[in-house]
């Protein structure tokens, strides 16, 4: 299947990288856009392939599947970069954890570890445990060509979230109370997944990634100086041990901290290249914030996406408009694109964006 999608994709293939030259604050001549969760279930080829795997994490752990899951939105959109088709609880599956899906729930394990056990958790090799994720990169680099493709890890926070709650959860309890009542025992385990992070990252870079995002999904659960203690610090520490790396230090980094827009100037800090907005940031203020220290991704509400082509493209056009002229901005959404989006609302967020956001990048004249 990456076989024929090569073709294709080299035949699209352009030497502009504006999604590159925002995150390394180089001018472009108009804004770029992906959108989180771009492979996936509102797409009918995706389905098509997903009803011939049996489960989704086997459908990870296929290489060759996971490269053509990652082009799909690729062959059918003009999309500015490419995602690597995998989850953010692959380090606990390697770590022994026995990751499974269950229809119309979520993810869950088969082993909760205990508190006494984290200790004895071992850091995954990539390599070794997650060889699967590095050569779809690689299978995808090679059909990708001039497109640039992200690689990613959950931070560790919203990691350990899952593995202390054993899977998807609404109120989260668990954790939080452990926050509390044995924070030295959770930040064990958040050391541990961040030496794992860090490792994984950096073999995503080496098999070819050409940038790197954090997905910090439920850091906006904590206040803000237990935002700071369990979840940017040790993001902070993934970023600086990737920058500490003359191997790696050119790789752009993004970070996306959902519910995490009051943070921003903690954020910044890190030394990330961009920070992900999710939509319930104002991105006018957002960009005044971080005055040109980084980039800034986001953030249109993908529940827009389910409306029509009339309102996806005025509010496109909002969120242009919102962030004003100057350079800095990739278009996504504010979180994941839903499974039952239709695809010509996504046809015309991505062609309302190619065509207006010229309008809005450089300087006024």
């Amino acid at each position: 299947m990456v076989a024929l999608a090569e073709d294709t994709m080299r035949a699209q293939a352009t030497p502009s990288k504006p999604f590159i030259d925002v995150l390394k604050q180089r001018p472009t001549s108009r804004t770029p856009i992906w959108m989180m969760r771009q492979a996936g279930r509102y797409l009918p080829e995706y389905r098509a392939l997903r009803a011939q795997v049996n489960g989704f994490l086997p459908l990870c752990q296929n290489p060759e599947l996971a490269a053509e899951v990652t082009i799909q939105p690729l062959k059918r959109f003009k999309l500015d970069a490419a995602i690597i088709f995998s989850d953010i609880l692959v380090i606990p599956e390697a770590m022994g954890l026995g990751l499974h899906f269950v229809s119309d729930h979520g993810p869950a394990f088969h082993h909760i570890p205990k508190p006494e056990e984290y200790h004895k958790l071992a850091v995954p090799d990539p390599d070794l445990e997650l060889g699967y994720v590095l050569e779809a990169i690689k299978k995808t680099k090679r059909a990708l060509t001039d497109t640039p493709l992200i690689g990613f890890c959950g931070s560790p926070w919203t990691v350990a979230t899952y593995m202390v709650e054993g899977g998807t959860t609404k109120q989260f309890s668990k954790i939080r109370a452990m926050v509390y009542q044995d924070p030295k025992l959770l930040h064990v385990l958040l050391q541990k997944l961040t030496q794992a992070s860090i490792l994984y990252l950096k073999a995503q870079a080496a098999a070819g990634a050409d940038a790197l995002m954090i997905f910090d999904t439920w850091g906006g659960l904590l206040d803000a100086p237990r935002y700071q203690n369990f979840s940017l610090d040790y993001m902070q520490a993934i970023v600086k041990a990737i920058k500490a790396d003359n191997l790696y230090n050119e790789v752009p980094i993004i970070i996306f901290s959902k519910n995490g827009g009051r943070y921003l100037d903690k954020q910044v800090e890190t030394g990330c290249q961009a920070l992900g907005l999710d939509w319930t940031a104002d991105i006018t203020q957002a960009k005044a914030e971080v005055n040109g220290q980084v980039a800034l991704q986001g953030n249109l509400d993908p529940a827009i996406l389910l409306s029509n082509p009339e309102c996806v493209i005025e509010e496109t056009k909002k969120v242009l408009r919102q962030f004003g002229h100057g350079g800095g901005h990739i278009f996504n959404l504010g979180h994941g694109i839903y499974p039952n989006t239709p695809i010509e609302n996504v046809e015309a967020l991505i062609n309302t964006v190619h065509s207006e956001s010229p309008h809005y990048h450089g300087e006024k004249s």
